[in-house]
């Protein structure tokens, strides 16, 4: 998934699929905790990625499966857009990202995040400068 589309959230809390994610996230996907460099925003995983992720958590023994890791589980919701491709988020996942009205959904690799739109515009001014490009073209092999 890839790219930046700005949404706004809805008087029910529902947030509208971009048309180039649709296809990727699938029917239904599913919407966590996240974070990224620090930032609070919420993680959202194919049916697939999220399969994987509870397989590999499952095989945790039970001494490396802490709160922390548990808590991604717990505030999880699965999202199955309606006919409009809205999707619903609990009131707790939203506060947890500070997310208002106005939001950022941007492709992330294999998962896309849902950002308060002010958060987002921070996190992308503080990451965008040359050496930070070079060191993520770097980590990723290019």
């Amino acid at each position: 998934m890839i790219g930046k589309y700005p949404a706004k959230l809805d008087d029910k809390n529902r947030l509208f699929v971009p048309a180039k994610l649709r296809e990727e996230l699938g029917a239904d996907f599913f919407v966590t905790l996240g974070v990224n460099c620090g930032h609070r925003c919420l993680t959202i995983y194919t049916a697939t990625d999220w399969k994987l992720l509870s397989d590999n958590y499952n095989t945790l023994p039970i001494s490396q499966k802490g709160a922390a890791t548990s808590l991604i589980f717990m505030n999880a919701v699965e999202c199955a857009p309606d006919k409009q491709f809205r999707f619903g988020l609990s009131t707790f996942l939203l506060d947890y990202a500070g997310i208002g009205r106005d939001v950022m959904i941007v492709g992330r690799a294999g998962q896309a995040e849902i950002w308060n739109s002010a958060e987002f515009a921070a996190f992308e001014q503080e990451n965008l400068t040359p050496e930070k490009l070079l060191e993520s073209l770097e980590a990723i092999g290019l």
